[in-house]
């Protein structure tokens, strides 16, 4: 990894929408990425402007297709509300753009669907953060060797529910914490397992409840909606279940592989037997360093939903990690979610 002002071969970005989210997260990421910010646009022309003046950028828009008109970009980030990201993307799109766009990618499945339409060799990415998480990808890699066999099953614990009025919600095209949030840990499991062929959703009666989605690999995910559960304590939690083996991700930051130990029931008397080839291993960040990996734009998978962007626009090779075929699934389970109502839900292909 470089830093921006390292990379010989840079990207000429413009950026919509530039308010908290993008302050904290998407324009301090650029430091490490191979971009050039030539343009800032937002709606508030005040906040656009005292951006660009700290950022060092000369030309702010209030019109996203007034920049793409009058800037020699080559892509585009953009940090806007899903009811804004259809007009946004395909605009983009028509004006040759590459795009990385925030999640969720729209209100409905019908508009990334419009979006793959209008996509001709451009590189789309969409920032499904939890997807690319550190985290995320170790588990993607032990459960691709031979050594543990395969997955068989998943539990995701995260605080949501999901609201009952389903078909009016997407009739109406209601923006709700389920469409803004319960695409994180949705992502996180298609990730890992892939397309889903049905969804079974079951409401408490005090809120919360549980998403059982059917894997085509034959995996089954259980995401508990943990709705009462608080964000701002560690509850966010992962389990997966191999033939040989099963791996925690603990608040997105401590992964643990449980591989056994030998063991004979009733005979054997130490839990901590000779040798490294057993036992549990765990990986997290130190936190006694101001070093790169344990910072949240690295630890939650900010960075490298990213940097995979860049790479993909400068190599010209489309996007396979959080394509818009990848974000067209999530969508899907997010809307069968809605309409499940305790019945199954098959995905359509």
């Amino acid at each position: 990894m470089s830093y921006q002002r390292e990379f010989k071969h840079k990207i000429n970005v413009g950026i919509v929408g530039v308010g908290s989210h993008a302050y904290r997260n998407i324009l301090p990421t650029m430091n490490f990425l191979p971009v050039s910010l030539k343009a800032i646009c937002d709606l508030n022309m005040e906040l656009a402007c005292t951006t660009a003046e700290q950022y060092g950028v000369g030309k702010c828009y209030e019109n996203a297709t007034d920049m793409y008109e009058k800037e020699e970009l080559d892509a585009v980030f953009l940090c806007a509300p899903p009811s804004s990201l259809l007009k946004l993307t395909c605009d983009a799109l028509d004006a040759g753009l590459n795009v990385w766009l925030e999640k969720p990618p729209g209100i409905c499945v019908s508009e990334v669907e419009e979006m793959i339409h209008r996509r001709k060799d451009q590189v789309v990415v969409v920032g499904f953060k939890k997807a690319f998480m550190p985290s995320t990808r170790k588990v993607i890699e032990i459960f691709s060797t031979e050594n543990y066999g395969s997955l068989r099953t998943m539990l995701a614990v995260y605080p949501m529910t999901i609201p009952s009025n389903g078909a009016k919600i997407l009739q109406e095209r209601i923006h709700t914490n389920w469409l803004q949030n319960g695409c994180h840990p949705l992502s996180l499991l298609l990730a890992i397992g892939g397309e889903v062929n049905a969804v079974i959703t079951h409401r408490g009666q005090h809120g919360g409840g549980i998403c059982v989605l059917e894997f085509a690999s034959g995996v089954i995910g259980n995401f508990h909606l943990a709705d009462g559960g608080q964000h701002s304590q560690p509850i966010e939690n992962y389990s997966f279940f191999g033939d040989r083996c099963h791996m925690v991700i603990d608040n997105c930051l401590r992964v643990t592989l449980q591989r056994g130990i030998p063991s004979q029931y009733g005979i054997t008397t130490n839990y901590i037997p000779e040798g490294i080839n057993s036992g549990a291993v765990t990986w997290e960040p130190q936190n006694s360093f101001a070093t790169l990996e344990n910072k949240a734009l690295f630890t939650q998978g900010f960075f490298h939903e990213m940097e995979y962007f860049c790479e993909q626009v400068l190599a010209e090779k489309p996007a396979i990690e959080g394509s818009l075929e990848f974000a067209l699934q999530v969508m899907k389970v997010y809307e069968a979610g809605l309409l499940s109502e305790g019945n199954r839900i098959e995905i359509d292909e």
